[in-house]
């Protein structure tokens, strides 16, 4: 995977999208590579099917007389047609990915539309819960035990807030071994 960018948007947070290609794999640059592919093996089969009916029209020639009534005839020009149809299909799929919209433009909305949280609406929460709310917001996550020591709040006091804020849903405890991790619900 490469970072493409970090870019920051209108609720400051930073977006990092991920992409598994490089720029020369982008759609239209596969599509080129597969057509010029195709058109190779179409020159290969075409190669191959001339030097097989001269083969043929020597061998058969000799057993049957009549190079129709010759089984290996109809048998090469069928998977000649197979063949041909096969990269057909592989040339289709490379003008589909050329004229096709690129996939980053679909990545990069979905991850915003996902990155994109409702506001949070504190103005019904106390002061403390306000408290422990920005502390959790600053950090992204943090154990429950540095909540205690930050905002000098007894370990009661704080398990009760977080109770509060989880209820209303703006946080999630996670356990982690003897402790919980505090992190903003999404």
């Amino acid at each position: 995977m490469k970072l493409v960018s970090v870019r920051k948007f209108e609720n400051n947070s930073k977006l990092f999208i991920w992409t598994l290609t490089e720029k020369y794999m982008e759609n239209k640059y596969v599509g080129s590579l597969l057509i010029g592919i195709s058109v190779l093996i179409i020159i290969i089969i075409l190669l191959f099917n001339s030097t097989l009916k001269e083969i043929i029209e020597g061998s058969c020639t000799l057993a049957h007389g009549d190079l129709a009534l010759c089984p290996m005839y109809k048998t090469v020009n069928e998977q000649t047609y197979l063949a041909l149809g096969i990269v057909g299909i592989l040339i289709l799929t490379g003008f589909i990915l050329i004229f096709s919209k690129p996939q980053k433009e679909f990545i990069i909305k979905k991850v915003l539309e996902k990155n994109k949280r409702k506001k949070m609406d504190t103005s019904e929460l106390r002061g403390e819960e306000k408290k422990v709310l920005s502390l959790i917001e600053e950090n992204k996550a943090i154990f429950q035990a540095d909540l205690i020591e930050k905002t000098g709040f007894g370990k009661a006091k704080i398990t009760r807030i977080l109770d509060r804020l989880e209820g209303k849903g703006f946080v999630e405890r996670k356990r982690r071994g003897m402790t919980n991790v505090v992190v903003l619900k999404e």
